[in-house]
């Protein structure tokens, strides 16, 4: 299993774990994971009913491609969203606003992936 596909399914344990983690959220994120083998992933955030999924089934709000080492990095927290996006290490499609919410979001549900 890949370093993405862990820290993904890791995330998505933790938010079902704990949902209150992403309450009052109603959002569709959509990362372009870059790659040898690119993925596609889904952070569905409607409270309760939030998940993330491989592929894109819904309706994204806001779309977001990173390179794979990129994006571990913004999982944990050692990459802050706004220095990617400055940087050019990651790009946005959409409201440039609910970009930046995302890093608080991810801050929320990454402590799971320091351990």
């Amino acid at each position: 299993m890949s370093e993405v596909k862990h820290t993904i399914d890791t995330m998505n344990a933790t938010i079902k774990e704990n949902p209150a983690l992403v309450k009052g959220i109603e959002a569709v994120y959509q990362f372009h994971v870059k790659d040898d083998h690119p993925d596609t992933f889904q952070f569905v955030l409607r409270g309760e009913d939030s998940y993330i999924a491989e592929g894109a089934k819904e309706k994204a709000d806001c779309i977001l491609h990173i390179k794979a080492d990129h994006f571990i990095k913004l999982a944990k927290g050692t990459l802050k969203g706004t220095t990617a996006f400055l940087s050019g290490k990651l790009k946005i499609e959409g409201e440039i606003g609910m970009a930046i919410k995302l890093e608080s979001i991810l801050s929320r549900i990454n402590h799971k992936l320091q351990t």
